[in-house]
């Protein structure tokens, strides 16, 4: 399909959303919002928000073209832009061209996203839809949920799990004996994906089980929480990962680890922290906080937000977070002096940093005690990938 073809007044309201991208009020009464379905708790403005960025970064041409290619430049201007927030003149410095061509890399960025818009637009109507197959898999059914991260009592968890299966139980003739700790525990998690894991244990479980307890614990240590089941299985009972191997996708996704032993019990583990790593994003920059925020929150890391450099130090020394997003081009306190005072702080000089910048100077970031170096623009592999490198899952 050609640009041509396309309304300038469809174009036009692409523009609009764009411009006001972090302006959820707008984006809500926006002509488009409605067009996308979104996911649960999810607002008609937040997921326009969300197809925006996630067609900008269709755009990405990938690591082997320099910053400034003219292969990279169409992104680029996108992302610096609008998703970033850089006034053109400072995304055509960046860049290293002319504000006349940044504003025509823009238009011609702007008439992109429009046009894939269009042509889902097109195809939806012409009845178009999704392989069942892509519908209907593990990760189509996390990505719907992936934001609804929420603190969830334990105790209320696998009540609600347990309930779901108590009628299949009573038709087996089984009982659960279950042993909490006294204390109450809570676990930071998208709580519908961990009910559906702990109700599939337990079918499984009643289903392979022969006529007495199955025993249900949970055991939390320093580093996070243990759900055990444990029962005697019938003769010829199968093991839950060779029967449901979904589990395991659906555990990964959570971060959560999954065992399951013989001997001659039965016995299944789920180990997960009771909240994922914490970590501290440091950058003037809303815009850019918002977007690593939608990064990380879907991964089950715990995202604090500083917009100074004093806010940052104090955020760090108050938290001692699990890793800190630090970007350079601050006002009063730039990311190369708050780096030197955190390394200089006995408590913080162990915080892994990751230096998020324009400037690409990952050999000063290093001397100065960073852990890694991530040039601007940056994506969502390029964190989750640097997090990964340093272990901080």
């Amino acid at each position: 399909m050609s640009n041509a073809t396309i309304p300038e007044a469809f174009v036009e309201q692409i523009k609009q959303a764009l411009e006001h991208l972090y302006d959820f009020p707008y984006l809500q009464k926006h002509s488009l919002a409605g067009q996308f379905e979104a996911q649960p708790g999810e607002t008609a403005g937040q997921r326009l928000r969300r197809e925006l960025v996630d067609i900008i970064e269709t755009f990405n041409p990938g690591d082997e073209f320099y910053f400034r290619s003219p292969h990279a430049r169409l992104y680029n201007v996108l992302h610096l832009h609008y998703v970033e927030g850089m006034t053109i003149q400072e995304t055509a410095h960046e860049l290293g061209i002319s504000v006349r061509q940044a504003y025509r890399d823009l238009r011609r960025g702007e008439q992109g996203v429009a046009e894939v818009i269009w042509q889902r637009s097109l195809s939806d109507n012409a009845g178009d839809e999704k392989p069942a197959t892509e519908l209907s898999s593990v990760q189509s059914e996390f990505a719907r949920m992936e934001k609804n991260i929420a603190t969830v009592d334990i105790t209320e968890l696998l009540d609600s799990a347990q309930r779901a299966v108590t009628r299949l139980a009573q038709s087996h003739d089984i009982q659960f004996k279950v042993d909490y700790p006294s204390n109450p525990l809570s676990l930071s998690t998208v709580n519908s994906i961990a009910r559906q894991i702990l109700v599939t244990i337990l079918s499984h479980a009643v289903q392979n089980a022969a006529p007495s307890p199955v025993e249900i614990s949970v055991q939390a240590s320093n580093d996070g929480l243990s759900f055990v089941i444990n029962y005697t299985p019938i003769s010829g009972g199968t093991s839950l990962v060779d029967q449901k191997p979904f589990i395991v996708e659906l555990c990964d996704h959570l971060g959560w680890k999954l065992h399951e032993r013989h001997d001659p019990t039965h016995w299944i583990s789920i180990h997960t922290r009771r909240h994922g790593p914490t970590i501290l994003i440091i950058d003037d920059n809303e815009g850019l906080v918002n977007l690593l925020d939608r990064y990380l929150t879907g991964n089950a890391y715990q995202v604090v937000s500083a917009q100074s450099g004093w806010q940052g130090l104090q955020l760090a020394n108050e938290l001692l977070p699990d890793a800190i997003i630090l970007d350079v081009m601050m006002p009063e306190m730039d990311g190369w002096e708050l780096l030197q005072r955190l390394k200089s702080i006995e408590q913080t000089a162990k915080i892994p940093v990751i230096i998020c910048s324009v400037f690409n100077d990952p050999e000063l970031a290093y001397s100065l005690g960073a852990s890694l170096f991530i040039a601007k623009p940056v994506s969502r592999d390029d964190i989750l990938t640097a997090l990964q490198n340093l272990e901080i899952v």
